[in-house]
């Protein structure tokens, strides 16, 4: 069972992403997963998932959702402290 891992960021805290597609963008984390160090922040990372209908009647759709991404690619915003 792999441990926690301890965080330099919390939920409600502003960050700037500082590597990856999204750099110098800034965001509020909304949610952590502590066993695999990522975390989600608000307006960043959107990914599509294609999502298929369940009956005949129903129609497909495609939602857009924000996609976790590792602690170690953001840093504490001290400026904008919330």
């Amino acid at each position: 069972m792999p441990k926690s891992q301890k965080l330099h960021v919390k939920v409600g805290d502003v960050v700037t992403v500082i590597s990856g597609f999204h750099k110098n963008e800034t965001g509020e984390i909304t949610k952590i997963d502590r066993k695999t160090g990522k975390i989600v922040v608000k307006g960043i990372n959107f990914k599509f998932k294609h999502i298929k209908p369940k009956t005949e009647n129903e129609i497909g759709e495609i939602k857009q959702l924000e996609a976790p991404i590792h602690h170690s690619n953001v840093k504490l915003n001290l400026t904008e402290r919330s």
